[in-house]
């Protein structure tokens, strides 16, 4: 809401009127391929859990604290869900594999809930 005021930006960093780029920090670009590889992987990792009616994507952006990877899945019903995560310009971006797994059952889990509650018991089931 405050992005376009005079007093928008950290304090001494962003004059009036200008865009706070100065206060986001941005990754080296072997940062940014290490963070895209984990986030692909954990796009993998959640694709393994789910049937292909289930659309699973990964992106690395700019976020309004800086860089970030980003996670998500659309459901065939509901809605998306998704897993974001921050990446330290002065750290080597690395998600540990028991953290990569963690999040893609927790994205499978939410994804295959969003369904089961955009669907209820609305319908017949095919078998038992």
């Amino acid at each position: 809401m405050h992005g376009n005021t005079p007093h928008a930006g950290s304090r001494g960093t962003t004059d009036a009127g200008q865009r706070a780029t100065a206060d986001v920090p941005d990754l080296s670009p072997e940062q940014k391929r290490i963070l895209q590889h984990d986030a692909a992987r954990i796009a993998h990792a959640v694709r393994e859990y789910l049937p292909q009616e289930y659309v699973v994507g990964s992106d690395v952006g700019q976020g309004m604290g800086g860089p970030e990877a980003t996670v998500a899945v659309q459901p065939p019903a509901g809605d998306v869900v998704s897993a974001g995560f921050a990446a330290d310009p002065d750290e080597t971006p690395t998600v540990s594999d028991e953290d990569r797994t963690e999040v893609a059952r927790e994205l499978a889990a939410s994804a295959a809930w969003q369904v089961k509650r955009a669907v209820g018991s609305s319908f017949t089931p095919a078998g038992r």
